[in-house]
């Protein structure tokens, strides 16, 4: 809960603003029942109508200046649980963002999405009835009983005698409700991931004609959230009926108790209708104030799941000169005998039992040359292009650009070196052209160049519109072949000093493959290219291949290099070459 009131306090003068506006409408609602008790007992004995229309109209004016002080302080109250909403989002969005791989990894993109989502949802309704009824709620009840006292003794100790318990048992449920809505957030992440993988991979589902298996799939998860929510609900509806119930039995024995007493001559008849109005008050005080714990224990569990990302520990700092290490050469690129695993244990022990994703990993890069890393599914290509751009840290070896450990860069500063092109690289429901630029505030000159020398001019111009064509979210309406080109353009624009394609041409045709691999040639012959093929065809030509399998290294050099003392790449290229090897 702290999370929360840390982000109400930055809107403290609005809040006050709000919660003043409910704290006196709540005065002047309290004494509505005392000016009807006034009316009955003193001002109609009287007979005077003149009397009884002026404190009627009094009693009118009271009623809707309370009104309209509550739909003043309401709307203020859904603008401030908005503006709290937007920060959390905000800066839980900030956050994930510059989260580490390892940190990402950890908490999971269904658990991030359903924080994101419906936890800042949660928080967000709590704030808004915490603004609406914590000011309200309780200064009705409180204030309610001392009129009751003012009034009559005897009928405020029936109620008095009634809320005691009833506060004590509705804090006991929630002690036991509130942990409960953890375990619901957390189904609910199953069902968040459960449905995001149906919605990404909808045409595999479809092609294999497992609807009915990924239907019983989600509801199972799906029943398992709802019998969660279902046992939480139910502890945190208790109070509901019981005060119902007590508060009911209380309105009829105030009723009785105070008939006995205007019968003995003890008190008056309006006293009856105003300590009755006070009870009907104050029990819609405590019905608010069930509703405000009810959602209080939601918000307690959101607001923890939120703080757990919020607060996580920065585990890659920008290292000091003196703790970063020192490369054995002043290469752009250089990998010294880096071993990886992706779950790295704190108990050495436990790591070393762990299967390496790489297993001592070592290259260097000058300035324009360029290497292509192949190898089979799950041999550690993509992982060496994350190491290089510090989304994991690595904690045997070291990774060197431009002579420096990337551990001492800081990250904005180490990624303005790369362009990359990554194996399932999105685009954006966005035109071509801000796909492209990617807010980087690229010239026309510079958008048209990037198109051109990635093979996207004729698709691109062919268009309706041109680079104003609007691509559909994940660029479902292009071809494969337009979207890897698309997003090589994208890698290109900023004429970047190390260039990283990551399996970005197995759509293209050979010939369009071809062409590309020759204009990177031509234009580019600064930038150290780095590519991941699956094709010996693309990467044969360039100054070193690397090849991996299981996560070593069991080839390095030039093509030719490799034919004579690489069986495994020589399979490779036999396989896909045939008869031209």
């Amino acid at each position: 809960m702290a999370l929360i009131f840390q982000y109400l306090k930055q809107l403290r003068g609005r809040l006050a603003w709000s919660m003043g506006l409910k704290f006196f409408a709540s005065i002047f609602e309290l004494f509505l029942p005392r000016i009807l008790t006034h009316i009955i007992d003193e001002i109609v004995p009287l007979g005077e109508i003149k009397i009884v229309v002026f404190w009627g109209l009094l009693m009118v004016a009271v009623a809707g200046l309370t009104t309209f002080m509550n739909v003043v302080a309401n709307r203020a109250a859904v603008r401030n649980a908005r503006d709290v909403a937007f920060s959390v989002r905000r800066d839980l969005f900030g956050k994930t963002a510059r989260l580490s791989g390892s940190r990402f990894d950890l908490f999971t993109l269904p658990s991030l999405t359903s924080r994101m989502t419906s936890d800042s949802y949660n928080i967000q309704q709590f704030a808004q009835t915490l603004q609406a009824m914590c000011v309200r709620a309780p200064f009705l009840m409180l204030g309610g009983i001392i009129m009751m006292y003012t009034m009559d003794v005897v009928l405020a100790s029936i109620l008095v005698a009634i809320i005691i318990p009833l506060g004590l048992f509705i804090f006991l449920v929630s002690r036991k409700g509130i942990p409960l809505f953890n375990v619901v957030q957390e189904k609910l992440d199953t069902v968040v991931r459960i449905m995001r993988e149906n919605i990404t991979g909808i045409r595999v589902v479809k092609a294999l004609s497992k609807k009915d298996y990924e239907e019983r799939r989600f509801d199972e998860a799906n029943e398992a959230m709802f019998r969660s929510n279902t046992k939480a609900s139910a502890i945190m509806a208790l109070p509901g009926p019981v005060m119902n119930l007590c508060l009911n039995a209380g309105l009829a024995l105030v009723v009785y108790v105070g008939a006995m007493r205007v019968n003995a001559g003890a008190m008056k008849a309006g006293v009856i209708l105003g300590s009755l109005t006070y009870f009907n008050t104050i029990l819609m005080s405590v019905m608010a104030l069930n509703r405000i714990f009810i959602m209080m224990s939601k918000a307690a569990a959101s607001a923890r799941r939120i703080e757990e990302v919020l607060v996580s520990p920065e585990d890659q700092p920008v290292l000091e000169p003196q703790a970063c290490l020192s490369p054995a050469g002043k290469e752009l690129v250089r990998m010294e005998n880096v071993t990886f695993r992706y779950q790295e244990a704190a108990d050495p022990l436990s790591r070393q039992q762990q299967t390496p994703a790489l297993r001592n990993i070592s290259f260097a890069l000058k300035e324009g040359e360029s290497l292509g890393i192949i190898g089979p599914t799950g041999a550690g290509k993509s992982t060496v292009l994350q190491l290089l751009m510090r989304f994991y840290d690595v904690k045997e070896g070291g990774v060197f650009i431009d002579g420096r450990d990337v551990r001492g860069f800081d990250k904005d500063e180490l990624r303005r070196y790369f362009g990359v092109v990554f194996q399932n690289d999105i685009v954006f429901n966005d035109s071509l052209f801000n796909n492209i630029d990617f807010g980087r505030s690229l010239s026309q000159e510079q958008v048209d160049g990037a198109v051109t020398h990635a093979m996207a001019a004729d698709f691109v111009y062919g268009l309706k519109g041109g680079l104003d064509f609007v691509a559909d979210i994940k660029g479902a309406n292009l071809s494969g072949g337009q979207k890897q080109r698309l997003l090589i353009a994208r890698a290109l624009a900023g004429k970047p000093r190390i260039l990283i394609l990551d399996d970005s041409s197995s759509a293209l045709d050979y010939r369009t493959d071809a062409q590309l691999r020759k204009t990177l040639g031509e234009h580019y012959q600064n930038s150290t290219l780095i590519m991941i093929a699956q094709r010996v065809s693309s990467i044969r030509n360039l100054t070193n291949i690397l090849v991996l399998k299981d996560g070593a290294c069991i080839g390095y050099g030039p093509h030719d290099h490799l034919m004579e003392h690489c069986a495994y790449y020589r399979d490779i290229c036999q396989a896909q070459m045939g008869a031209l090897e």
